[in-house]
């Protein structure tokens, strides 16, 4: 018994690794696929333990998940306006039919991402094509992202490939266009703001036109309420004086005097010449009568 253990052990080992060989496990982010002798035996999409016959066939896995691609450099696409413009963009994309996929790429993901990224490229330039700057840069960039993926997503099928999604992550004008865009729109600027300040200017006159008539008539209104109130005013004083002089005309007539001579005579500089029999002396000489008789 003990001369037939290296045998049974040997035995016990051959179907291990005759299992090792035919048992395998499709993991739930795999595709898998049988192969026998190179040609397509079966495809198995389910997670879960399989088996293969050893020897003559064998397995390759590809990958379920989406996955992403992202172009390493922006893309030059001209628009309706013959105006170039730097496209950033990624695609989101997973296979979707592994038989389809191996049979058109041979199950390589570079030849797959070379085909998407020229018919990604085809798509955005038809639709940069037909699209102004600025419809591209902030108007129109949800329906060239819908209208290419959809695009994309009807020729990919046929490789097997499903494209999830097409993003845009920036649209920029190039070096040379923006330096041109940016003296355009600061001439613009410049024009706006000069237009601007004659507006503001001619404003400022009429204002200040308005402000000089409304001055001018508050004074004249001044002025002649003024006059008016002063022409009041002399006109009763006039009235007091003729009043007095009514009650008392020599009383009247001397206290005018007075007021002649104290206009006349205000400093010891001033000078009058008249006749010495004038009446302007009437009350002087009156009162040096007055006390020459006394």
């Amino acid at each position: 018994m003990q001369r037939n253990l290296p045998f049974v052990a040997a035995f016990l080992f051959g179907l291990l690794v005759l299992a090792a060989m035919t048992l395998f496990t499709v993991d739930q982010r795999q595709y898998a696929i049988i192969f026998q002798l190179g040609e397509i035996k079966q495809v198995i999409t389910e997670p879960g333990l399989s088996f293969k016959w050893p020897l003559i066939q064998n397995v390759r896995f590809f990958d379920k998940r989406i996955l992403t691609y992202d172009s390493a450099e922006p893309e030059r696409f001209l628009t309706a306006e013959k105006k170039p413009v730097l496209v950033d963009s990624f695609v989101k994309w997973r296979i979707d039919d592994v038989m389809k996929y191996y049979i058109s790429v041979g199950g390589d993901e570079t030849v797959a991402r070379t085909r998407l990224s020229q018919t990604v490229n085809s798509g955005l330039r038809e639709e940069f094509g037909k699209r102004t700057v600025h419809d591209v840069v902030s108007g129109e960039r949800d329906k060239i992202m819908a209208d290419v993926q959809k695009k994309a997503d009807a020729d990919m099928r046929a490789i097997g490939v499903q494209i999830i999604d097409v993003r845009l992550k920036r649209v920029d004008l190039p070096a040379e266009v923006s330096e041109a865009v940016y003296r355009r729109m600061e001439t613009e600027r410049k024009r706006v703001a000069n237009e601007l300040r004659s507006q503001g200017a001619a404003e400022a006159e009429k204002i200040k036109a308005d402000a000089d008539r409304q001055r001018e008539v508050i004074v004249a209104e001044a002025y002649r309420d003024a006059q008016k109130i002063k022409g009041e005013g002399d006109a009763k004083a006039a009235a007091l004086y003729a009043g007095a002089f009514g009650q008392n005309p020599e009383f009247y007539a001397f206290y005018r005097s007075l007021e002649a001579y104290r206009s006349s005579f205000k400093s010891k500089s001033d000078v009058l010449v008249v006749e010495p029999n004038t009446d302007f002396f009437k009350y002087l000489k009156s009162a040096g009568a007055g006390k020459a008789s006394k």
